[in-house]
């Protein structure tokens, strides 16, 4: 994942929300019930695994029967161990004490139990990068050394590619609008870690890497599910037989190929992961405490849902005419982020009611504002609001433009507008190059570029030279 750009913000849950979330799901549950479960009895190993004669009572203790509980007990005592809710007493001994981290899931606060929570996710997502159980036997020279050779098998590039895996999926997830409640089908998963930019047929040797991927992914996310990282449904065990009959036909229902989902537990961890490794990744109210310019130069680059989303968290720590008024003063400026920022000025005014009014009066002789104002006190129906001059009316329309462009390129809605315009003032590129607007002559260029007429996209074009010669002069 590229560090060159911020990632989509993400709404989370509160931590309370977070952490009893984190208290909830299997593997921390379980890990905690047995570090309350140990006693002066209780012996580890070397390696601090629980001996193999305490697994049954352990396992009974979590509730666990059949083939797999002692070795799902076993999982879980691991993560008790590594998580520090289980301390190691006397290595020669094996003797075992409640570790201090325990308490801190019944008397922590919301905070601590999503530290601890995020240590066992560490823990996971390492034995997430490990060869199965059945490759290690395999491994397993006659002298019963492991020759890891053998499993072609790279640590350092395995856990990188789960670390790419996840960070897709974290950005699939959260998409547009930063909900992350989008489930991603495990073939489009795997395929973005594995088919290359600008591949529009993947050959046959990337599409067996892709299956190769998939199922990698089909095991490790069953591991990770326990965690509460990830809702996963795992692939058909159905169309493993049918990948092995030739006459089998295709399955177009994408879902029995594995479907998985961040939960919101999962995109606060990963989020925290990505924080650590050094990426922005923002969450919606991350600017709430900020002030008003930290609030318009963030959501900038902010999709629509998202930057309502944290303006009306910015709004809800503040009286409505103040923060009118300090949303105004930081939306001034003649650089290239103006225009933008007093876009995001507007729509955060929007969500202010009548309370705000004077502080809109207030810029109305203002150059750069006086347009918005009026614009906002005629959407309020407040009577006596001077009419603009055409001078105005221009600049406005100018700055109007050059934040669109800000905001979303060369989109069909701009060049919608841009046609608008042309239609309803005859005379606008004629009238248009003379605005005293820093971005006029970008703005005339775009026109020129958008537009579909011919003779007006030259019309455009000519102002916008203009423009610029009187930039220059």
């Amino acid at each position: 994942m590229s560090d060159s750009s911020p990632l989509p913000p993400v709404r989370l849950h509160s931590e309370a929300e977070l952490a009893r979330d984190a208290l909830a799901t299997p593997l921390l549950s379980r890990a905690a019930r047995l570090a309350r479960w140990a006693g002066p009895d209780t012996r580890v190993g070397a390696g601090g695994e629980l001996v193999e004669e305490q697994l049954p009572e352990a396992a009974a203790h979590l509730g666990l029967f059949g083939d797999d509980a002692a070795a799902f007990a076993a999982v879980a005592w691991g993560m008790a161990v590594d998580t520090g809710l289980v301390e190691i007493v006397d290595e020669e001994e094996g003797t075992v004490r409640p570790g201090e981290d325990l308490a801190l899931l019944t008397s922590g606060a919301p905070q601590d139990v999503l530290g601890v929570w995020l240590a066992l996710l560490d823990t996971v997502l390492a034995d997430a990068s490990v060869p199965d159980l059945d490759d290690l036997v395999d491994a397993m020279g006659e002298s019963g050394e492991l020759d890891l050779s053998s499993l072609d098998w790279d640590p350092e590039a395995e856990a990188e590619f789960l670390e790419g895996v996840l960070g897709n999926l974290y950005l699939l997830t959260v998409g547009d609008d930063g909900s992350g409640d989008g489930t991603v089908p495990l073939p489009a998963l795997a395929a973005s870690v594995i088919v290359p930019d600008g591949m529009s047929e993947p050959s046959d040797d990337v599409l067996e890497q892709v299956s190769d991927a998939m199922m990698r992914l089909d095991g490790q996310f069953r591991l990770l599910e326990p965690a509460g990282l990830v809702d996963f449904q795992p692939v058909d065990e159905a169309l493993m037989a049918d990948a092995e009959d030739p006459a089998a036909d295709v399955d177009t229902d994408v879902s029995r190929y594995g479907m998985v989902r961040l939960t919101p537990l999962g995109l606060y961890g990963l989020r925290a992961r990505l924080l650590e490794a050094g990426l922005d990744a923002p969450a919606v109210g991350d600017l709430a405490d900020k002030g008003a310019d930290a609030l318009l130069d963030g959501t900038a680059v902010f999709p629509p849902t998202a930057a309502q989303a944290e303006t009306e968290q910015w709004l809800a720590l503040r009286e409505p005419l103040p923060a009118a008024r300090e949303l105004l003063a930081a939306a001034r400026g003649g650089d290239a982020g103006g225009p933008l920022r007093r876009l995001r000025c507007q729509q955060a005014l929007s969500l202010v009611g009548l309370e705000a009014e004077p502080a809109l009066r207030d810029v109305l002789d203002d150059a750069e504002l006086g347009g918005l104002a009026r614009v906002w006190l005629s959407e309020h129906g407040v009577p006596d609001v001077p009419p603009p001059s055409e001078a105005m009316v221009f600049w406005l329309t100018v700055d109007t433009v050059a934040a669109q462009l800000a905001a979303e390129g060369n989109s069909e809605e701009l060049q919608a507008l841009v046609e608008g315009l042309a239609q309803q003032h005859g005379g606008f590129f004629a009238a248009a190059w003379r605005v005293g607007h820093p971005a006029t002559a970008d703005v005339l260029e775009a026109m020129g570029r958008l537009h579909p007429d011919k003779k007006v996209a030259k019309e455009a074009r000519k102002a916008a030279f203009k423009a610029r010669s009187q930039q220059r002069g």
